[in-house]
């Protein structure tokens, strides 16, 4: 039992505590290349290997590497496709679960270097970053931890190994914006399962490429958004506890939850990037020609993921002949269309701003008629709002149209248009001083 002379003492310690200014527990901020990676918003996702010649989703790694052989490859088409859709990166399977490598990896005669194509002087990975870097996109790599074809797979020698291929990748190709990884951990060709090394790994690319973020269930830089539907959760937070997803691929109680929502007092910035593909699969199969995301489905993905403080990352896989689809390409195109008319035309820009507490308020010298608002954070100090409401003034009285939970880098909100002089934003935090910035759009 505490003695009663030291409670006095604990007593008068916590009073002299509150007699000072209480300053709130430090937030989660953003590194720069986090802060690089919000701005970014939207990537695309290339799935392309042996799968996209034997029409699967998941190689077994006994593929002939002679299969491999797009006749008409143009890494160039990828990158307009994915400007005119308003994207500024791309990541590439550099290798799937099957083991192929499209790059010429001196580790395995599983690559491209053991097929056909180009005479087995080919390099999709060297043509995809010119690619990127002649149409001013970053380039990402993805290189599955899942292997079933190489045979140290399941063993101490294995990480070695994956090591290795990610200094080929990582060393070879200049600057790289995006690693990807995911938690897949099957059975090897031995049968066996493996420990992965994720310290090692995680520390190869910062050693290596320090500039790149890195995607997985648990970070270290973008997490997982918990679906492939494209879709974040609503509250979403970049903010998440690590020990509830503590490294890629582990499984137990509240990590979905994590993933989909974060956590408002979490210690560690882990943003949610919302994947999808726009066909069906996520490699290219002839059968899902007639099954390509429209525009309109496309804009609704950008709203429930960039709209709700995520990243969005939109596969499109080529097709045999090494391009990506008539139907892909036009769609990516009108994407990108509807946005940019969309966001053209800020209003709020002529608008008379006065910010006093947690209330900004926006006033015109003649009415404006808007339907859709983007809000967002000064997220380089942390992602503060726990909930918001727009208000318009009509008739004399003071009218919401929109609400909702989290704003953080961008929040997107659509509802049916009104006309008014003055537009008044509520943002209700307890955990900061909020820094909104209000945008308003036709709609």
């Amino acid at each position: 039992m505490m003695d009663r002379r030291a409670f006095l003492a604990c007593g008068a310690a916590v009073l002299a505590a509150r007699s000072r200014p209480v300053r709130p527990p430090a937030r989660a901020v953003p590194s720069a290349r986090q802060l690089a990676w919000h701005a970014s918003e939207v990537g695309i996702f290339v799935h392309f290997g042996v799968n996209t010649f034997s029409d699967r989703e998941w190689g077994d790694g006994t593929e002939d590497p002679a299969s491999f052989n797009p006749p008409a490859l143009d890494c160039r088409q990828w990158a307009r496709a994915a400007k005119s859709a308003g994207a500024t990166r791309l990541v590439l399977t550099a290798k799937h679960h099957d083991g192929f490598c499209l790059w010429p990896s001196r580790l395995t005669t599983h690559a491209v270097s053991h097929s056909v194509w180009r005479g087995g002087q080919g390099d999709v990975v060297r043509e995809f970053t010119d690619a990127c870097r002649a149409e001013g996109l970053g380039a990402g790599l993805y290189l599955s931890p899942w292997d079933r074809h190489e045979p140290s797979y399941g063993t101490p020698a294995y990480n070695d190994h994956y090591v290795a291929q990610l200094e080929e990748l990582l060393t070879g190709y200049g600057p790289i914006v995006e690693v990807w990884f995911d938690g897949a951990n099957g059975e090897g060709p031995n049968g066996k399962r493996q420990v992965y090394d994720w310290p090692r790994f995680f520390a190869t690319v910062r050693r290596l490429q320090p500039n790149a973020v890195m995607f997985s269930d648990a970070g270290p830089d973008v997490r997982w958004i918990g679906n492939e539907r494209g879709m974040a959760g609503d509250p979403n937070w970049c903010a998440v506890d690590p020990g509830v997803v503590p490294y890629p691929g582990a499984q137990g109680s509240g990590i979905i939850e994590e993933l989909q929502h974060g956590d408002p007092r979490g210690t560690v910035w882990r943003p949610g990037e919302a994947d999808v593909s726009i066909r069906p699969g996520w490699f290219w199969h002839p059968a899902e020609d007639g099954a390509v995301k429209g525009a309109d489905e496309l804009l609704d993905l950008y709203f429930a993921s960039v709209g709700r403080n995520a990243g969005l990352l939109l596969n499109v896989p080529p097709t045999r002949a090494g391009v990506l689809a008539d139907p892909d390409v036009a769609s990516l195109a009108a994407f990108g269309s509807r946005r940019s008319a969309l966001f053209a035309t800020d209003l709020a820009a002529a608008a008379h701003v006065h910010a006093a507490g947690n209330v900004v308020e926006l006033e015109w010298p003649r009415p404006v008629q808007f339907g859709v608002a983007a809000l967002s954070e000064a997220i380089e100090f942390g992602q503060m709002v726990e909930s918001f409401t727009l208000d318009a003034l009509l008739g004399g009285a003071w009218v919401t149209c929109a609400g909702g939970t989290t704003i953080g880098h961008k929040r997107l909100a659509r509802f049916e248009p009104v006309e008014t002089r003055r537009v008044r934003v509520t943002a209700r935090t307890g955990l900061g001083v909020p820094r909104v910035t209000v945008r308003l759009y036709e709609g």
